[in-house]
């Protein structure tokens, strides 16, 4: 491919499709999804990064370095039949139009929770949940622990599988797991953890982010 004064979208899609093809680089022919995972990891944590130092420079580069990953997935998935980088547009503006009602439909929502309930709703119908626990269960994985202890609690409260707690009660739970703690156990451990993650989201804190920047602190003053 000849250089250019200035590359698009489709450009990044035939570079990927040189790459790997059979005269391609060599190292991106061997990736896999699941040999590049953790790549995609990194680059999301990187954009990250220049979102809460506010560097919109650094963003940019950050920002094509996901897209790269999005588009490397996409062209492996071309090459067995299975997807294509059209096929993911495809799904997302379907999704986004499909949970966007009071935008392309004639569903009322004036608020941000009430468009955060309804694509929820949305969301546990397409996917045809058998119930709440289903749903609860769903919760990816693959996210940092304290971030999903508080999207499994924030679920477990909407679907009303537990109540929530006033702030005198949430304390309360606090104070009788350090209680235990003379003889500390993993589990008891998690169940504190668990416990002023549910209370930072009583709060209205987010307690992956309030970690995060305690460590960022920590390491600026060192």
């Amino acid at each position: 491919m000849l250089k250019k004064e200035k590359y698009g979208f489709d450009d990044l899609k035939e570079i990927m499709r040189i790459l790997r093809s059979e005269n391609g680089c060599p190292w991106d022919r061997e990736q896999t999804h699941k040999s590049i995972r953790n790549n995609f990891l990194e680059e999301a944590y990187e954009a990250i990064e220049a979102i809460d130092d506010e560097d919109p420079d650094l963003l940019k580069e950050e920002l094509g370095d996901v897209l790269l990953q999005v588009v490397f997935h996409a062209q492996m998935g071309s090459e067995v039949g299975a997807f294509d980088i059209d096929g993911v547009c495809d799904g997302i503006c379907t999704k986004l139009i499909v949970r966007h009602p009071h935008i392309f439909a004639d569903t009322i929502a004036e608020t941000s929770e009430q468009v955060l309930s309804n694509w929820e709703n949305i969301k546990i119908g397409e996917k045809g949940y058998a119930d709440a626990g289903e749903y609860v269960r769903s919760t990816a994985k693959s996210l940092p622990a304290l971030m999903r202890t508080q999207k499994i609690h924030k679920r477990l409260l909407k679907r009303k599988i537990i109540r929530e707690l006033d702030l005198d009660g949430l304390l309360e739970n606090i104070k009788k797991d350090i209680g235990e703690l003379e003889n500390p156990t993993p589990e008891r451990i998690g169940r504190i953890l668990y416990d002023i993650t549910a209370l930072a989201d009583r709060c209205g804190i987010d307690s992956e982010q309030a970690l995060y920047n305690l460590n960022k602190k920590t390491l600026k003053n060192l």
